[in-house]
């Protein structure tokens, strides 16, 4: 989950609004690094309506030797000592001696959106010099409810890509082009079951899909309960769907379209500690008409604190292919190949990435010196 969730769950005593209009209080963030190779990260608070002209400013000075999990602890016992002085000018202090001694309860509130929140976003793109040009486009549409107990996801994108090379005499042009929509409902059972359902549509130059239909039901068993979700999980996820295809292209398997049923197995865990933070996922599907036609993948992340100013982390996936229905007959020119503008048979795929970082000198440099700092290349 990201910071402003685990703030949300950890600073329980306020209520949380979207619109600035709404909000007694607005706080701004801001993140700079420091002379010791960690950062400053300071904190504006702005009152507004009842608590107007109530501003103050806080700064948390982080360690570079510092994990996520020792930031974010950190910050949110200072937040909480800094939003004292706006409690107090409310019915709430009467709660807290020390420590807030009530608990908290769900404060039933008016939402004429009824939990819903919506984000459209489009973007365009182009660079070029004598013998090559680019240009892109993409627009997004989501929509999304979330309650401790159900979620609703709406989602639709749209982008194209046309690049141009020019080599001596010859032009060569590559335009791709695809379409995404998605659909997902999820009910909360208990503390760790869930349950839900998803669909998506996809159309797509590279994949050799005019149209195609994905709907699949699942269910979801978390060992550590949901309310942990902040700094631990480890959930079990299994569905069977239905799969519809239909081609741009004959595939290989003489197909111009493609009715399949498919089930599909996830386990993912995922920890936040002292000494770092890990992720790690593990996948299988297959398709119940030919348990041949299969797919494996694991994605996994590490960011580890090795020793005092020597970090550590690594990352990467892989997968092992046994199930590309949908490749052309006609196979790809080398151009296609060489740009590639259309899925290529394989039986694997993989990425990794590493890095070691060391630091050491001075830990009480929290200077913050933004002098020269753009970047012109």
């Amino acid at each position: 989950m990201d910071a402003s969730s685990y703030f949300k769950k950890e600073i329980t005593f306020i209520n949380y609004v979207r619109d600035l209009k709404a909000a007694d209080l607005y706080v701004i963030s801001a993140w700079q690094p420091t002379g010791s190779g960690g950062g400053k990260e300071t904190y504006f608070f702005i009152g507004r309506n009842r608590l107007d002209g109530m501003n103050d400013t806080i700064s948390i000075s982080h360690s570079p030797d510092d994990t996520d999990d020792i930031r974010r602890i950190k910050t949110v016992k200072i937040l909480k000592m800094a939003l004292m002085r706006y409690v107090l000018k409310t019915p709430l202090i009467e709660f807290f001696d020390i420590r807030f001694t009530e608990q908290t309860k769900e404060t039933v509130t008016t939402d004429r959106w009824n939990n819903w929140v919506f984000r459209t976003s489009i973007s365009g793109y182009m660079n070029g010099e004598k013998s090559y040009k680019s240009t892109a486009m993409s627009g997004n549409f989501d929509a999304n409810r979330t309650t401790e107990k159900n979620k609703i996801i709406i989602g639709y994108s749209y982008g194209w890509s046309d690049n141009t090379y020019r080599i001596g005499d010859l032009l060569v042009n590559s335009f791709t082009r695809s379409q995404y929509a998605n659909f997902q409902y999820v009910r909360g059972i208990n503390d760790h079951w869930s349950a839900g359902a998803s669909t998506w549509v996809n159309s797509s130059i590279y994949s050799n899909s005019d149209f195609s239909l994905i709907f699949r039901p699942a269910i979801e068993y978390n060992i550590f309960p949901y309310a942990q979700s902040t700094r631990r999980q480890f959930k079990f996820q299994y569905g069977v769907g239905y799969e519809y295809y239909n081609y741009r292209d004959t595939t290989i398997y003489n197909k111009v379209t493609d009715n399949l049923t498919s089930q599909l197995l996830c386990v993912a865990y995922t920890v936040i500690e002292k000494w770092g933070t890990g992720n790690m996922s593990l996948a299988w599907k297959n398709y119940l008409h030919d348990w041949s036609k299969n797919h494996l993948s694991f994605i996994g992340r590490f960011d580890l604190r090795v020793a005092k100013g020597l970090s550590f982390n690594i990352g990467g996936g892989f997968s092992l292919v046994h199930d590309q229905f949908s490749l052309p007959k006609g196979g790809s020119t080398f151009e296609e190949l060489l740009l590639r503008r259309k899925e290529i048979a394989t039986q694997y795929t993989f990425n990794t990435s590493f890095g070691l970082t060391f630091t050491f000198g001075s830990i009480y440099n929290n200077a913050v010196n933004p002098r020269f700092g753009i970047d012109l290349y």
